[in-house]
């Protein structure tokens, strides 16, 4: 992961390479740092040099000082664009893929751990990127400068640092690896317990009416109180390394202090040389301390980017890259042609060789049990996944070389959960036609039978509806979807199982809108109830992924099969519904 992280660093390696030049020139200047104030205090200590001898010196002192602020001015900002020219090449990528993927790739995930790995995740990365990575070649620079300059100094200083050096990173390792680990255990967690959080307000009203919050509320404040425990955890091995990096740091000094405060008394290094070496030694302990400080603030960019590469890796199932356009307005015919899926290699089909053929402006019903395929069918129609094998057709063009943007637009869907932003109904309205005329509103409106709750509610159209409509409830957010395909008015409509959250009334009443739909469009429906069946021309029964039955539903009622069984163990009110 760290290798990979790395990788990303490519495109704006030209800023890498100016800090590494800005850890040369800040080298140097120690080194004449150290040089002009040990012969400043010599020149005044040993022999009395008087104000005029000293002054050049301390001015060129001054501007050395100088410079070396405005460096770490200039090191800091090369560092600061470095983190923000890789962060956001990562989060465009990321929005991207999430578009290109799919939305069943996402479904294995918590929407709350991903909304965090692609807002505070690629945060996170910014101590990493800004801190950590500049103060590596820092490190690589600076002591390497002042261990050149002591070597032809004094060798004895040089071979106690030689041989004290190698300790530090030796065991900033050792004890790294073991708060890396925890870090990302509790990047982990922290990812778990966003999405439980955000679950607990998104179904607030929920749990306030059935008497659950003060429930949910301790949950929330033990698994806080987990995740604190969790982070003292991991704080503790950042103290103990940093305990350990500056005791390392600590005795070497004082090795070379002792070395040299031996030598200047037995008269075999001088004053000026012991004072030079004693103000640089520091200078080249200080990048490792600061390292090992700097690599634990950016653990958590590394655990946050273990989760990054894992969604830039996921297959990008719905990217389409044709440009082919079927003739003519629509509706055209669909086709599925010997079609096989499945979700992961050496996995079971999710369905296995579908050959079906739907003509312009018809109805078709999929049926049957649960976990059968029916929705993995419309996400083939969608483009939302490639077929593993078959080809689905949309007139006589393959859908993978289909123009994906203009096909979606040919597209009316409604899911069984339908989403909705945070915004006004009218918002949502004209996701699905910018452009719609007042008019054209109030009419889908009223097809969808939305109307009557739009009555009842305060600023009618423009009353805010909250994320994913937590102010409406299921039937009439199912309503406000609907509205949304009367008002988009594409040629082919997607329905999955639409009568989901609707009671008898609506629901008798979506009966009829569907027969109506089916005069002018093709209709694909997923359902689940026999009673929304009969404004449909034929019925597609699936079983395990596969077509098991198909024909008009007055044809399956009469014959054996899984379709019989199905409207055995349907009610006899929906049954009723038919006649």
């Amino acid at each position: 992961m760290y290798q990979r992280l790395i990788k990303e660093v490519r495109p704006v390696r030209w800023l890498l390479a100016t800090v590494a030049g800005y850890g040369l020139a800040s080298g140097i200047l120690i080194v004449l740092e150290a040089g002009f104030l040990a012969q400043v205090v010599a020149a005044v200590y040993i022999h009395h040099a008087s104000w005029q001898t000293i002054a050049p010196w301390i001015a060129i002192l001054l501007a050395i000082l100088l410079t070396r602020s405005v460096i770490a001015g200039l090191t800091e900002t090369a560092s600061l664009n470095l983190s923000t020219g890789v962060e956001s090449s990562l989060r465009r990528r990321l929005l991207q893929k999430l578009a290109n993927t799919g939305p069943l790739v996402w479904t294995q995930d918590h929407i709350g751990e991903l909304i965090n790995t692609v807002i505070q995740g690629v945060d996170n990365l910014e101590t990493f990127l800004a801190r950590y990575l500049p103060q590596m070649v820092l490190t690589a620079m600076i002591p390497l400068i002042i261990g050149i300059k002591v070597i032809f100094t004094d060798w004895i200083t040089a071979a106690i640092l030689l041989v004290t050096v190698p300790l530090i990173p030796f065991f900033m390792i050792l004890i790294g690896r073991q708060a890396q680990r925890e870090t990302e255990k509790r990047w982990a967690t922290l990812g778990r317990l966003g999405s439980h959080f955000l679950d607990i307000v998104q179904g607030l009203e929920t749990l306030k009416i059935f008497g659950q919050s003060r429930q949910q509320e301790t949950a929330i404040g033990m698994a806080a109180e987990s995740f604190r425990k969790s982070t003292m955890a991991t704080l503790r091995l950042a103290f103990l390394s940093g305990l350990v990096l500056e005791l390392l740091a600590s005795l070497s000094m004082a090795m070379v202090a002792v070395g040299i405060g031996l030598r200047l008394i037995g008269g075999h290094i001088g004053f000026e040389e012991s004072f030079f070496l004693l103000v640089l030694v520091p200078d080249f302990y200080a990048p490792w301390r600061a390292l090992g400080a700097k690599f634990h603030d950016g653990l958590n960019g590394l655990a946050a980017a273990s989760r990054i590469f894992d969604m830039l890796d996921r297959p990008e199932w719905a990217k389409g890259t044709g440009r082919s356009i079927p003739v003519g307005d629509g509706p055209w015919p669909l086709s599925f042609e010997s079609c096989s899926f499945r979700y992961r290699e050496n996995a079971p089909y999710a369905v296995k060789a579908i050959n079906l053929s739907i003509p312009p402006q018809s109805s078709l019903a999929l049926v049957g049990p649960t976990g059968s395929g029916k929705t993995t069918l419309l996400s083939l129609l969608l483009g939302f996944v490639p077929a593993t094998e078959g080809i689905v057709r949309v007139g006589n063009i393959p859908i993978g070389d289909l123009d994906r943007d203009w096909w979606h637009k040919q597209l009316a869907y409604v899911s069984q959960t339908p989403y909705l932003f945070a915004g006004t109904i009218l918002d949502n309205l004209k996701l699905a036609e910018p452009d719609a005329t007042p008019a054209h509103i109030e009419e889908a409106i009223a097809r969808a039978r939305f109307d009557e709750v739009i009555s009842r509610l305060p600023q009618g159209l423009h009353t805010p509806i909250g994320e994913n409509g937590v102010r409406l409830s299921g039937g009439e957010r199912q309503r406000l979807a609907l509205a949304r395909v009367f008002l988009k008015n594409s040629p082919i409509v997607l329905l999955d199982e639409p009568s989901a959250h609707l009671d008898e009334v609506s629901e008798a009443w979506l009966t009829k809108t569907i027969d109506a739909l089916c005069q002018t469009r093709t209709v694909i429906l997923v359902a689940h109830r026999l009673s929304t069946l009969h404004a449909l021309s034929h019925v597609a029964v699936l079983d395990h992924g596969q077509l098991v039955d198909y024909g008009p539903l007055s044809v399956l009622r009469q014959r054996a099969g899984l379709f019989f069984d199905l409207d055995q163990a349907w009610s006899p009110a929906a049954k009723e519904a038919l006649r």
